[in-house]
């Protein structure tokens, strides 16, 4: 198969993914409006960074005013993700593609273009890779920019509905995996009980909303590291 039609190829697989990006960016749009992101900063936010979660929690803080360091680190944990994803898609990558080829592609790994390119049979090449991301870079960027769009003239009650649908995508993200593991919902369950502890005990209150992401994304997520680690071949060997 010649390179135009591997590219082809990621472009219609990747398809279903611009739909879902452009309409999980028109909240992010939508968000960015409310917190009085400017449009076009929030546009280049999209074009530029490529992140769901990290985005939100972005506007968020800056619109709070937190410091850089603050804002830095917790976008590096927010992102860590990236870091396994791109190592597990290093192993299909032959050693032929040269370094640019290598960096845009860790650009455009998100959690859906992993999936997909995890997925895809055989020795995983850049024009396949860009075709995934010719299909989902846009989505994002033009959901983001119709969410600002409608940001100026929607009323008010209007957007405060719409803003309804980043909660319901985070709630879709979660309920399924802990319907099937109890581990899972406890998980959830805890982290929603510090995250509400945390903005109303006396002292904790008091931390940032950014650091206070930090501390419970490290603290919880290595609490269940530790308490319910994953099972792996070797440990039935």
């Amino acid at each position: 198969m010649n390179t135009f039609k591997i590219y082809r190829r990621g472009v219609r697989d990747g398809m279903p993914v611009f739909f879902g990006y452009l309409a999980v960016s028109f909240s992010f749009g939508i968000l960015a409006k409310s917190l009085n992101i400017p449009s076009a900063a929030a546009v280049l936010m999209s074009a530029a960074n490529f992140t769901s979660a990290g985005q939100f929690a972005a506007v968020s803080s800056i619109s709070a005013g937190v410091g850089y360091i603050e804002l830095a680190l917790m976008q590096f944990i927010i992102n860590l993700r990236y870091f396994l994803m791109s190592s597990a898609l290093s192993q299909k990558i032959s050693d032929k593609p040269p370094f640019f080829h290598r960096f845009l592609m860790a650009f455009g790994n998100t959690d859906e273009v992993f999936a997909l390119a995890v997925s895809y049979k055989g020795e995983l090449t850049p024009s396949y890779f860009y075709g995934l991301m010719t299909a989902a870079l846009p989505g994002w960027v033009t959901g983001t920019a119709l969410g600002v769009i409608s940001g100026n003239f929607l009323p008010a009650r209007v957007l405060s509905a719409l803003g309804i649908a980043l909660y319901a995508m985070f709630i879709a993200i979660i309920i399924p995996p802990a319907r099937k593991s109890k581990i899972v919902a406890g998980i959830v369950a805890s982290s929603m009980t510090a995250s509400f502890l945390f903005s109303k005990l006396p002292v904790l209150k008091n931390i940032s909303s950014g650091f206070r992401i930090i501390i419970l994304t490290v603290l919880i997520s290595a609490a269940a590291a530790a308490l319910f680690p994953v099972e792996t071949e070797e440990d039935y060997e």
